[in-house]
This record gives C-alpha cells, structure tokens and sequence, in this order.
C-alpha cells in the first residue's frame, strides 16, 4: 500500500478475483520470487511504479478462508510504502485513486479491511484471519491481533 501524508492509495480491481472493489495492489507469488520481490513486480505491473525491496514495511500478514472454496483461500502479506518512482497510473486490472485516510470507501470494499486497515493506518503491525462465507460478502469468525 502506497503512503503519503495522511493519505492511501488504492485500486479498483477491474477483472479477476475481487472484481469491483477497492484493495490495494498485490498478487500471487511466482516461481522462484520472494514475496517483497513479487510485491515490487507486481506494483510496476499493476500501477506503473517502480520501487525496491528494502523500501517495503512488512505491517502484517492476514489468512482468508472462504466456505467450501479452498481454492479462494489465501494467505496475504501487507506491507506500506512511501518512497517509490513514478506516478500511479490504470492498467488493465487495477485503476488506482489516491484517498484521505478519512475517506477510505469501506462500502466498496472487503468486508474485513474496516477491521485491520485502520490500524494499520495508526502504525500497528497486525496478524489474523477471516473466515468468509462462499461468495466473500461477509465473514462468520475473525481475529486480528497486534504483534
């Protein structure tokens, strides 16, 4: 996730698993990547922006299952950034838009971010997991711990 002062960047996901709604950037891990590694790919593929390793803040790390689709299930590593080159810009996937931390449009997107990502924004670093139902609309159990 992107950070300048006071606000987050986020991205409207345009295809593929969480069509429609606002997250930040991310994917899946290739063969023979790091996940900071994977993490800096898929910025520049996603949002244009190029960034390095060692500039990723690892805040968290968060498991979703979802019922009776283990092939949805994931295990997501959340990290900050506010040092990168390059301005965001839309891509076939994600179109990103800059929000005040006041004016995150919660409504239009996980049903669990409302619940970690403030946190997050105050500078906590945070483990969990969420248990959704089939379609991810909403989740049965939860928990979210400091570390």
């Amino acid at each position: 996730m992107l950070l300048k002062e006071g606000e987050i960047l986020l991205a409207m996901k345009k295809r593929g698993f969480g069509v429609g709604k606002w997250n930040g950037v991310g994917g899946k891990v290739e063969k023979g990547e790091s996940i900071k590694l994977a993490a800096v790919r898929e910025l520049n593929e996603e949002i244009g922006v190029v960034t390095k390793e060692d500039e990723l803040e690892e805040v968290g790390n968060i498991k979703f299952y979802f019922k009776n689709k283990p092939e949805w299930d994931l295990h997501c590593y959340i990290y900050t950034i506010v040092k990168w080159d390059g301005e965001p810009v839309e891509s076939e996937e994600m179109s990103p838009q800059w929000y005040k931390h006041h004016e995150i449009p919660f409504d239009s997107m996980w049903a669990d971010d409302k619940h970690w990502l403030p946190l997050v924004l105050t500078g906590k670093k945070i483990e969990g997991e969420f248990h959704f139902n089939e379609d991810g609309s909403k989740f049965d159990l939860f928990k979210i711990r400091e570390i």
